[in-house]
């Protein structure tokens, strides 16, 4: 599934879980790891002068060489091939072109979630990865720790395939049903209508069993195919707003990854599956994998 798997790295610490992840993709996949620190040469602060914003680089350099090599000492311990890059640019830039120029298959970043975003570092930079990447990405809260199970494998029990029947959630379903067959996990299909978007609050419950239906036959459809591959599965069709009930299922059900698509039916609106997803990865505690 996953033949060259880049792990973008800041230097700080809290990535461990992406980079577990990034390792144990590796591993099952026997694929490459590719770990890139970009040395941030956006004009901020604007009050900085050239000698001092040398230094800034300098250290940064320094930081992103030894932060990479840790990481590929610890891929060679388990046998995985890696490639260390240090880059300069604008982060999410230089890292959307990395992983074009290097024929990338996953991504694997930390982010801080809702309560660390800023403009800076990759709380943000992961955002900007997973609107505009052409590849999958999967955004790991940092700090968070990696449950392992005995043989020192990533745990992954159940995964939650959200969809809204569109292209762009079963592609995002293809890459949630692989990941559960590789783990042995339990697939949840979830369709939520999405009443506020749609303004039907207060629609007779006719309409809402329309909808209702033309969810039923989404997550059908894909429960249909985790049968295929003798996967257990689950299948709800929920009310309300999307990331809010996506969210709060997922937790539900103590789920390992979530996996959707950044563009839904109605690409560029307010509507599911689009802008769900990057509010979702903004809020989620546990892992989302997202794919266009």
């Amino acid at each position: 599934m996953y033949d060259q798997i880049l792990v973008p790295i800041d230097g700080g610490g809290g990535a461990e879980g992406a980079i577990g992840r990034a390792l144990d993709f590796a591993r099952i996949e026997d694929a490459t790891v590719h770990v890139l620190h970009v040395v941030d040469t956006s004009p901020e602060p604007p009050t900085l002068t050239s000698v001092d914003r040398t230094e800034v680089r300098q250290y940064s350099e320094k930081r992103g060489r030894d932060a990479t090599q840790r990481v590929a000492t610890q891929a060679t311990n388990h046998g995985i091939e890696t490639v260390r890059t240090v880059a300069e640019g604008i982060p999410h830039r230089a890292i959307l072109d990395y992983s074009r120029e290097n024929d990338i298959d996953l991504v694997v970043m930390g982010t801080h979630g809702e309560t660390g975003r800023s403009e800076s570092g990759l709380g943000s930079t992961t955002q900007r990865v997973v609107t505009f990447s052409d590849v999958p990405v999967l955004a790991v809260r940092l700090d968070t720790e990696t449950e392992l199970s005995r043989d020192g494998y990533t745990m992954y029990n159940h995964v939650v395939v959200p969809t809204d029947g569109s292209d762009a959630a079963m592609r995002a379903a293809e890459h949630g049903l692989e990941i559960a067959e590789r783990y042995g996990a339990h697939v949840h299909v979830v369709y939520v209508v999405d009443t506020t978007t749609y303004g039907f609050q207060d629609a007779p419950r006719s309409i809402v069993g329309l909808l209702k239906r033309g969810g039923e036959r989404a997550v059908n459809e894909l429960a249909a195919e985790a049968r295929d591959r003798n996967l257990p599965v689950t299948t709800d069709v929920l009310r309300g707003v999307p990331e809010d009930e996506i969210l709060a299922y997922a937790t539900g059900v103590d789920t390992d990854v979530i996996t959707m698509g950044t563009r839904g039916r109605s690409a560029g609106t307010e509507r599911f599956l689009g802008s769900t997803t990057a509010r979702l990865v903004a809020r989620a505690e546990m892992a989302v994998l997202t794919t266009t």
